[in-house]
């Protein structure tokens, strides 16, 4: 080694250890693991064959990639929402069980299509099939080191301060859609306790199913009964951040036009704040920081319903950044579309496994080229450079600022690794690169900006996703209509039986059973309210299976219900009815804490008055210049987002060639 290497290393290593203390500019990243309620319901190719794919691809890389980090004292930082119902199956024993099995299976395979490729003098895809029995015999050396509880690494991380673990609605249902007060606060004051169960900690932020927001106000069910007539009167509904307030939720992500489009208002609230006698004293002086020509580079509190009964703290939203987003999501214009990356839909079966890159813009399969890992590799450099400088150029007109801009860029988890096999590896080069080069910017958690900085206002927003035409039509629409008009009477249903006192425990002989029939009901109506069916109804990637899944949950939830009539008419439950009570039970074991109180009429968690976060303003930071690469073509924004079972990202052109990243540290 030479000394000028020698020395650069050396410089290398030290300024990982000691990164900028005074950061001018925050990346944010955010990453969203959820699959929907798969275990006991299918295995292949619909069923918990994808939760096998997506720890095997993507939970376990990340782990992977937060170890790396740690060991050269780098963090992540990133929010990572373990959605409630994937932290029920990670924990659950069929999937800690069936996953070492699916990993054999998986190096088997492999070696067997070693040996055919051996056979027929493709030397370089055997070389291949050896990558991959490494790869998962790795990832069977990882789950068997974590005792077989990927919540467990997670949770390490969590523990360390290297990334912020938040949660998500208990299954992932669209709360601009449910159809009571009761539902969306029990999604979410459910999802609350199995977060604090399996994560040990109560989360301070949440991601809104699929960015779903609508405000307080008047609101009519969308759908009717059969013969026309309403399924029940209008009436005045709480805001999306009233829910998650109460639950002692602090933050959450909507997509970039609710704040484009949103009006700016001054307080409305009164905040209570704490003296140091701790008496509380109330106060409308909350600094705020609002620039226009930051719109979407800093948080706001949401202006919501602010009565005096609604025991509500003001709730603060981060809005997505559209080009960065678009740049790694998007197949057409981003980086998973790139020539060498390895291409997600052609595979090789029986196995499964895949030998070759993207290649090029619609490039026919059979014209794919073999798959090159060190090239792909040298990849992930060449774009987490060019994606830093994307949000160096985003952030730099409010780097000088006295309040640092921060860039919060949501993602699907399951982008990194199973859609984009290569993201795992350029989230690393990313926080690599904004360690190792002295530019002002640096990685945040939600929580870590927060404690540090004050919001930049008041906003209104109006009703919206971060779905196609960013309004609610990916989830109602006329392929999708017919489902809620069957969750919403079992809302309804649900809310009365909660609502009366005959489950509960009262020493009555009857009195377990019709618990256990009521906690299982409430499951039901979970997993019914999964947003996770509409969206495969209405992208048709799944269709077959989504109303399958939708069907089967409704019937049960119907089954239950004849069994509780039964129960309270004739004082006992046949023995047929018992064994179904049980096989639904043991095929739907989920959240086995649920409360069926959250369901009850009004039923609500009061939360007490919260003392005001500490800000401090960072010194005026100097103002710093980048070269700036040519970056690949992009369209702006994308609201068209892909879960698994789901198109892939686009597999549309790559991007154009990147310059290396090699910043003028002087500037």
């Amino acid at each position: 080694m030479s000394a000028q290497t020698s020395q650069a290393t050396q410089s290398s290593q030290a300024n990982r250890s000691h990164p900028a203390s005074k950061p001018t500019g925050f990346l944010s990243f955010t990453l969203h693991a959820h699959l929907p309620w798969v275990v006991n319901h299918g295995t292949w190719p619909h069923g918990i064959e994808w939760l096998h794919e997506a720890a095997a691809e993507t939970y376990l890389p990340l782990l992977r990639v937060l170890g790396n980090l740690e060991r050269d004292g780098i963090a992540l930082n990133c929010s990572l929402n373990l959605s409630p119902i994937l932290l029920e199956q990670l924990a659950h024993p069929v999937f800690k069980t069936d996953f070492p099995r699916y990993l054999d299976r998986k190096i088997l395979a492999a070696r067997e299509d070693e040996a055919y490729f051996l056979s027929v003098s493709e030397f370089h895809y055997a070389e291949l099939a050896r990558f991959w029995q490494k790869y998962f015999s790795d990832a069977l050396t990882d789950f068997q080191n974590l005792d077989c509880d990927i919540i467990k690494g997670f949770r390490h991380f969590n523990d360390a301060g290297l990334i912020e673990i938040i949660t998500c609605c208990a299954t992932h249902g669209y709360m601009p859609l449910l159809g009571t007060d009761e539902s969306v606060r029990a999604q979410v004051r459910t999802a609350v306790n199995a977060h604090q169960r399996h994560i040990g900690k109560h989360p301070r932020g949440i991601w809104a199913p699929e960015c779903g927001y609508r405000p307080a106000g008047m609101w009519s069910y969308p759908v009717t009964q059969t013969d026309g007539s309403p399924i029940a009167p209008a009436f005045n509904r709480i805001g999306v951040e009233q829910a998650i307030s109460e639950s002692g939720i602090d933050f959450f992500f909507v997509d970039t036009h609710l704040v484009e489009e949103s009006a700016r208002t001054p307080s409305p609230y009164e905040l209570l704040h704490s003296d140091v006698a701790g008496a509380v004293v109330r106060s409308s002086d909350e600094p705020m920081t609002h620039n226009d020509y930051r719109r979407l580079y800093q948080p706001y509190y949401v202006d919501g319903a602010h009565s005096p009964d609604a025991q509500q703290h003001p709730v603060t939203v981060f809005p997505r950044d559209p080009s960065t987003g678009t740049q790694v999501w998007s197949g057409s214009f981003g980086y998973p579309g790139d020539s060498n990356y390895l291409d997600f839909h052609k595979k090789r079966w029986p196995g499964g496994h895949r030998y070759w890159s993207v290649t090029g813009a619609n490039v026919d399969m059979a014209d794919k080229q073999p798959y090159d890992p060190a090239r792909a590799a040298e990849r992930t450099r060449a774009h987490a450079s060019h994606f830093v400088h994307l949000v160096w150029e985003a952030i730099n007109a409010g780097m000088t600022d006295a309040i640092p801009p921060i860039l919060s860029s949501p993602f699907d988890a399951e982008l990194f690794g199973h859609w984009w096999f290569e993201g795992p590896r350029w989230l690393e080069a990313v926080a690599r690169t904004l360690h190792d080069y002295p530019i002002g910017i640096q990685l945040t958690s939600g929580s870590q900006y927060l404690d540090q900085y004050p919001r930049a206002g008041f906003i209104k927003m109006h009703e919206g996703s971060w779905g196609a035409e960013g309004t609610n039509h990916v989830w109602m629409n006329p392929d999708t209509s017919w489902t809620y008009a069957q969750i919403y009477p079992a809302e309804l249903y649900l809310r009365d039986v909660c609502t009366s006192a005959t489950w509960k425990p009262d020493g009555h002989a009857n009195q377990p059973t019709l618990e256990r029939i009521v906690k299982q009901l409430c499951r039901e109506l979970l997993l019914l309210e999964s947003s996770d069916w509409q969206f495969l109804i209405t992208t048709g990637a799944a269709r077959d299976y989504a109303e399958l899944r939708f069907e089967t949950h409704m019937d049960q939830f119907n089954e239950l219900k004849s069994i509780y009539q039964h129960l309270e008419s004739h004082g006992s439950i046949t023995p047929e009815e018992e064994a179904r009570l049980v096989a639904i039970e043991v095929r739907d074991s989920i959240f086995p804490d649920i409360d069926p109180d959250f369901w009850a009429a009004g039923s609500r968690q009061l939360r007490a008055p919260d003392a005001a976060h500490t800000h401090t303003t960072a010194d005026a930071p100097q103002h710093r210049t980048l070269p700036t690469p040519d970056p690949p073509p992009h369209n702006g924004s994308s609201r068209d987002h892909a879960s698994f079972g789901t198109a892939s990202p686009d597999p549309d052109p790559s991007p154009a060639p990147l310059a290396s990243y090699n910043p003028d540290t002087s500037a």
